[in-house]
């Protein structure tokens, strides 16, 4: 399969030494990611170093200088902050920004985040949803926003939901780096702000084993998406579940 590479948590305060060792990665092998921007963050998990301490000047400046130089840019949510603990449509986690909030109240905070980026000279029709939790009431306000485009789902090519693009995740990484003759596409999620050194490590491995399989996302954007049976779309509900649901068994284990 073919891999494109998506950075979340993108901010003015994000860790600027490990955003930039793993831009350093991205340079070296050529890998031009999709970022998520957040447009007016409050997480307090996201506050890591102060904007005075960013070695690029202006935050929002170098993030058009990312978009000139090939990268794609995608509107994070809004602040960042979980407001419920709803699973919404791909129930990977039980705890969203959006999922499980009115329409009229979803579009205000929404179009306050489009438009901050747009006075920040930042156009953008991909959305990247915090914790990959949204609902329909999320969808329905991203379109009439002008958003195109939700880096999230699984599969192996981009495929078309209520009117709207979806570009599929990996499922698990460790089996698409296996399967290397499998046809398709996916992308590998990182947060830099949380990776240790071994992190970086697999990932500088991966680069250099993966180099004719790596993509550029605007590559991945120009594909033609497929239509999905409704069994495509509750069968990707299940894997989303039944991973969720690994996942917290595995932190129960290890807590234990």
């Amino acid at each position: 399969m073919k891999i494109s590479i998506r950075m979340d948590d993108i901010t003015p305060d994000m860790d600027w030494a490990k955003f930039m060792r793993f831009k350093a990665l991205c340079d070296l092998y050529q890998v031009q990611p999709l970022i998520g921007v957040v447009p007016a963050c409050q997480d307090e998990n996201l506050h890591i170093d102060g904007p005075e301490t960013a070695p690029v000047g202006n935050f929002w400046n170098y993030v058009k200088t990312l978009a000139d130089a090939g990268w794609t840019i995608a509107q994070h949510g809004v602040t960042h902050v979980y407001q419920t603990n709803k699973m919404g449509c791909f129930p990977l986690n039980r705890l969203s920004e959006f999922a499980g909030i009115g329409y009229d109240q979803q579009y205000a905070a929404l179009k306050e985040g489009r438009e901050i980026l747009a006075a920040h000279g930042i156009d953008t029709d991909c959305f990247m949803a915090p914790a990959h939790s949204f609902d329909r009431n999320t969808i329905k306000a991203l379109k009439k926003l002008g958003f195109r485009r939700m880096t999230d789902g699984f599969g192996d090519r981009p495929y078309l939901r209520w009117g709207m693009t979806f570009y599929p995740i990996s499922y698990r990484q460790g089996s698409v780096l296996k399967n290397k003759d499998k046809q398709g596409y996916t992308t590998f999620v990182v947060h830099a702000n949380t990776m240790e050194d071994k992190d970086f490590e697999r990932y500088e491995q991966l680069f250099a084993d993966c180099r004719d399989r790596l993509i550029s996302y605007r590559e991945l954007l120009c594909l033609e998406p497929a239509k999905r049976s409704v069994f495509g779309h509750w069968r990707e509900y299940g894997m989303a579940f039944v991973k969720y649901a690994l996942v917290n068994i595995k932190n129960r284990t290890v807590k234990s």
